[in-house]
């Protein structure tokens, strides 16, 4: 099986050697996002605001890859601090409707950039 290698403008680009994304078969395996704005690679301050931006970008690659928010099988979240559990699952289910993805949520030593959230899905495609 061959992989495909996503990459968009309309989300940050990799800040190592990773990939935004791969595809393999018809399942798409995010990078985890961060809350780095896509235009100016510069993080968001807030939680909320972090939150927010770290699910568009999610949506941005996940779109890029043929595939969607909706197609979300699997999600990952790391936080920096577990005390911020209530505040970001508020904002995920804003963009993560029903029927919910599998999830696993765990605090973290730190995160890259300094970041509060980082969140990483698998989903399959729109095929």
């Amino acid at each position: 099986m061959t992989k495909k290698i996503v990459s968009t403008d309309k989300a940050p680009k990799a800040i190592g050697p990773y990939s935004q994304a791969v595809v393999v078969g018809e399942m798409v395996y995010t990078s985890g996002q961060i809350g780095l704005n896509p235009e100016t690679m510069e993080m968001r301050e807030t939680l909320e605001e972090q939150a927010h931006q770290v699910c568009k970008n999610l949506m941005a690659v996940l779109e890029a890859a043929d595939s969607s928010i909706n197609n979300v099988i699997k999600t990952t979240v790391f936080l920096d601090d577990i005390n911020d559990f209530v505040a970001v699952n508020e904002i995920y289910a804003q963009y993560f409707t029903e029927p919910f993805p599998a999830r696993s949520a765990v605090e973290v030593g730190k995160l890259p950039k300094n970041a509060k959230v980082e969140i990483e899905v698998i989903a399959h495609t729109n095929n």
